[in-house]
C-alpha cells in the first residue's frame, strides 16, 4: 500500500499532485472508501463531524475531489459483517480516505476489524489520511493526541491482535514515507525515524518525539 499522510487533507495543489502521482488511475476513474471511525473516539467530536467528512463538507478536502465513486467503510461494523463481504470491497478500491479524530481508537478498530492485517497485501491502493488517519501509521503519538483508552488489557499492545508480519510492514513503510516538497500552503505530514523507535515500548507510548512535528506518531511499536 502507498501512503499519503497529511495534517489536514488535500489542502493545496502540491498535496493534490502527490495524490494523483500515487494513484494508478486518474481520480475521476478511481473508487474510494472513506473511513470515519477515528472521529467517534474523540472527546471533542460530534455526530456532525463524520457526516461532514463523508459528505465532503468538512474543512479537510478528501471525499469531494471528483472520485468515480465514494463509499463508507465503518470499521466498528466490520466484525459483525464478516470478512467474506468487506474484504472484497477494500481490495477493489483505489484509495482509503481516513478521517481524523482519536488515533488510538482508530488503531484499536483497525486491529479488531482485521483491516490492519489486510493492508500489506494492497499493493496499488493509496491510504490517504489526515490527522489521526495519518498518525495511526506512524511510530509514535504525542501525549497531546492521546484521549481514548483501550477497554481491556488485551489491547494495550499493537501486537495483541495484529500479526507480526503486519506490524513489520506498517513500521517499515511508515519509516520510508517521504517528505512532500512544496512551497504553497500547509505541508503534509510525514514520518520521521527517531532513536526512540529502536526499542518497543512496554505500554502505549505517550511521550512526544522531539524530532517529530508536534510529537505526532502512532500506537504501533516498531518491529523487532
Amino acid at each position: 500500500m502507498k501512503l499519503l499522510l497529511t495534517s489536514a487533507g488535500i489542502k493545496n495543489p502540491s498535496i493534490h499532485g502527490a495524490l494523483v502521482d500515487l494513484l494508478v488511475k486518474p481520480i475521476a476513474d478511481s473508487n474510494a472508501l472513506c473511513i470515519p471511525t477515528a472521529a467517534y473516539g474523540s472527546s471533542y467530536s460530534t455526530p456532525a463531524g463524520p457526516w461532514r467528512f463523508i459528505s465532503g463538507r468538512s474543512d479537510q478536502p478528501m471525499t469531494e475531489l471528483g472520485w468515480k465513486s465514494v463509499g463508507v467503510l465503518e470499521l466498528t461494523a466490520l466484525p459483525s459483517v464478516g470478512s467474506d463481504r468487506w474484504v472484497q470491497w477494500v481490495r477493489e478500491t483505489d484509495a482509503l480516505l481516513v478521517n481524523g479524530g482519536d488515533a488510538l481508537y482508530l488503531c484499536h478498530w483497525m486491529r479488531e476489524s482485521g483491516l490492519a492485517d489486510l493492508l500489506q497485501s494492497l499493493h496499488d491502493s493509496v491510504w490517504v489520511g489526515f490527522s489521526a488517519g495519518s498518525m495511526v501509521l506512524t511510530p509514535r503519538i504525542g501525549e497531546d493526541f492521546v484521549g481514548w483508552k483501550p477497554p481491556t488489557a488485551a489491547t494495550k499492545r499493537w501486537a495483541s491482535s495484529t500479526s507480526r508480519s503486519s506490524r513489520t510492514w506498517i513500521t517499515r513503510i511508515s519509516r520510508r514515507t517521504p517528505w512532500l516538497r512544496q512551497n504553497d500552503g500547509v505541508p503534509a505530514c510525514r514520518v520521521r525515524r527517531t532513536q526512540s523507535t529502536t526499542k518497543p515500548p512496554s505500554k502505549w507510548s505517550t511521550t512526544p518525539s522531539k524530532l517529530s512535528p508536534r510529537g505526532t506518531g502512532s500506537c504501533s511499536p516498531p518491529a523487532r
